[in-house]
């Protein structure tokens, strides 16, 4: 089934570490009308700049979750792609405590599951040039990034901030969520494969995991099939709700 005419539904699109939510702007022209994206910008960067960085996870969920708790009264989903996975989880997990209206599905993508998280990949990632080698080892910063002095300071500060606040992630175990989880990964990524499926324990739905060749980033080589399954996928839960 294909989307036509007013949205349907919105996509809630929450970037990687060290990203603003500027990653997702390609995706207007490849999702069909019916879909709204919702590029989802955090403290500190992008349009949001001036803003201090919020270091600490659950205080950037409750942050992001009471900024955008209206689109709980409209059909929405999450896509987050690394760090942005576990944020969407967090909000997701937020909102349902609080008995709000959940999304039609969470897209997890280059993310391994929250119960399997690893603290100790942020031990020693403080110094600028740590995270200057996980900009260049995950492949999906630009050149130009670091061959402008000013551009590499913003993007090694907004890193570290990322990180501390993903550091400072605990994972709580709870009963698993009543909507579906679509993963998606890279091949090639450094993530062990039974960690990114671990995400199958945090649904009650529908588990489902759809691989690529490519690393972290391989959604930068792939944009026309992601946003071709995130939009087959909308379209389907739409289709089912609606009949």
């Amino acid at each position: 089934m294909s989307f036509s005419g007013v949205p349907h539904v919105s996509l809630l699109c929450l970037p990687c570490a060290g990203a603003s939510a500027s990653m997702y702007l390609r995706w207007r022209r490849l999702l069909p009308r019916g879909v709204r994206l919702v590029p989802v910008e955090l403290p500190g960067r992008g349009i949001r700049s001036a803003e201090p960085f919020v270091e600490d996870f659950d205080s950037l969920v409750e942050q992001l979750c009471r900024e955008h708790e209206s689109i709980c009264d409209e059909r929405y989903a999450f896509f987050g792609h690394s760090m942005g996975a576990l944020v969407a989880y967090g909000m997701t997990a937020r909102w349902w405590e609080q008995s709000l209206a959940l999304p039609d599905i969470l897209f997890a993508s280059a993310s391994p599951a929250p119960s399997r998280r690893d603290p100790a990949f942020f031990v020693g990632k403080d110094s600028d040039a740590a995270l200057c080698a996980d900009l260049r080892g995950q492949g999906g910063t630009p050149d130009e990034v670091f061959e402008s002095a000013e551009l590499l300071r913003i993007a090694l500060d907004t890193l570290r901030a990322d990180y501390r606040a993903c550091a400072s992630f605990r994972y709580r175990p709870r009963t698993p969520l009543p909507l579906p989880i679509q993963v998606l990964a890279g091949r090639q990524d450094d993530i062990d494969v039974e960690r990114i499926l671990a995400w199958k324990a945090e649904t009650a739905a529908q588990f489902s995991a759809q691989w690529f060749e490519g690393g972290h980033f391989y959604l930068r080589q792939h944009e026309a099939a992601v946003t071709g399954i995130v939009s087959r996928r909308l379209a389907e839960d739409y289709s089912e709700v609606a009949s």
